[in-house]
């Protein structure tokens, strides 16, 4: 069976699905760099056509880094309006509470180097408190301050850079 990953064109813009984990141990949180980006996201990916976003973000977790994780509650969703790369995007996030089980901060940076679709990733625990999720240009922007004082409950992001 073919894979579809929901990320497509509509005119002059790209439309993704994507899911996100927020993994948090001793005040730390997993982040992800891309080879040729300059900024840091949490680990996740793309929905495929027909699979639940748990699932999704179990599969991305375990294709990225390799090692199985235990999926949480969903706590954010996201409505996203950016440009990248030359490109416009409207992007729909879902953030779930996730755990690796056994891993954590250990000292060493990167924390884990892996290849994935012909990227190299990087993987770093960041200290929450402080400004090294500035630093290290956490994306998108409104989650810095979200990770640091998270809602009761469910949120629902609209960020859009369009906006003057």
């Amino acid at each position: 069976m073919s894979r579809h990953i929901i990320s497509f064109p509509i005119e002059d813009q790209i439309f993704n699905y994507r899911v996100a984990a927020i993994i948090v141990v001793d005040g730390h949180i997993l982040v992800c760099k891309e080879d040729d980006d300059h900024y840091v996201m949490l680990p996740g990916g793309r929905v495929e056509l027909g699979e639940a976003s748990a699932t999704s973000l179990a599969r991305e977790i375990e294709e990225e880094i390799a090692m199985p994780a235990r999926i949480g509650e969903m706590v954010a969703t996201s409505e996203s309006f950016y440009t990248g790369r030359g490109e416009t995007y409207h992007e729909l996030g879902f953030f779930f509470r996730a755990e690796l089980i056994g891993q954590g901060p250990n000292g060493q940076e990167p924390w884990l180097t892996r290849p994935d679709e012909g990227h190299l990733l990087k993987f770093y625990w960041v200290p929450l408190d402080g400004d090294a999720l500035e630093r290290f240009n956490l994306m998108p922007p409104w989650l810095p301050e979200f990770l640091r004082n998270p809602p009761n409950g469910h949120a629902h992001i609209v960020h859009d850079e369009r906006l003057p």
